[in-house]
């Protein structure tokens, strides 16, 4: 992974927490968005951990570059957040980020965090993703006008791209809807790939955005 923080002394303390793991590793470092960007497509990373508040070019428009740049289609983008603070995490989202860490996740926490993004299985911390994005999308003027995108899916779909907006992961979906854990997985691959997303956290701003879910609920 690569590590992408203006702190010298945070991407040392997470340096060392991936290297205790076995089934992970460094492969830079960077201090700004913009060596974050030129690193992502030197190193081919397949996850990028991401401050957002960073000199030279700030962590949501190097995500979105990362996220556009077809040749980078595999890394997936980890934002830093302070969380009750940083109120660009959902720019970041919508920017292509995967999802976001807590910088005082527990250390056990932050590296099965990790794992989960960088397998693409579920969004990070799905239920305080939801709840931040409603926190920043009460504002009407926070929301685009509502797409069509959901019109595309059936029923079925719909529901389950509700409670994926929500924070449910798919063991919790097939629980919800009475369906099977493969066939509650299959139903979010299919969702994805209809409505375009790259991953979950995607598939949440979408719900939000296209007024499928509303805020405050």
């Amino acid at each position: 992974m690569l590590l992408a923080d203006d702190q010298n002394l945070v991407r040392a303390a997470f340096a060392l927490l991936v290297a205790s793991a076995p089934d992970m590793e460094v492969v830079g470092e960077a201090g700004t968005g913009r060596q974050a960007v030129e690193l992502a497509r030197a190193r081919r990373a397949d996850l990028v951990v991401m401050d957002v508040r960073m000199p030279d070019l700030d962590g949501i428009e190097a995500t979105r570059l990362i996220a556009a740049d077809e040749d980078l289609a595999g890394v997936r983008v980890l934002v830093l957040t302070t969380y009750d603070t940083d109120e660009n995490i959902v720019e970041a989202l919508r920017a292509g980020a995967s999802g976001f860490l807590v910088k005082d996740t527990r250390p056990a926490e932050l590296l099965e965090a990790i794992r989960t993004v960088t397998a693409g299985d579920a969004l990070l911390s799905p239920g305080p993703t939801a709840r931040l994005i409603e926190r920043f999308l009460r504002s009407p003027s926070a929301l685009h006008p509502p797409g069509s995108g959901p019109d595309c899916l059936s029923e079925r779909e719909r529901q389950v791209l509700t409670l994926v907006a929500r924070g449910l992961n798919n063991t919790e979906i097939a629980e919800a809807l009475g369906l099977s854990p493969l066939t509650a997985k299959t139903h979010v691959s299919r969702i994805m790939g209809k409505l375009e997303a790259r991953d979950r956290a995607q598939l949440v701003i979408v719900a939000y955005e296209s007024g499928l879910v509303t805020p405050g609920a």
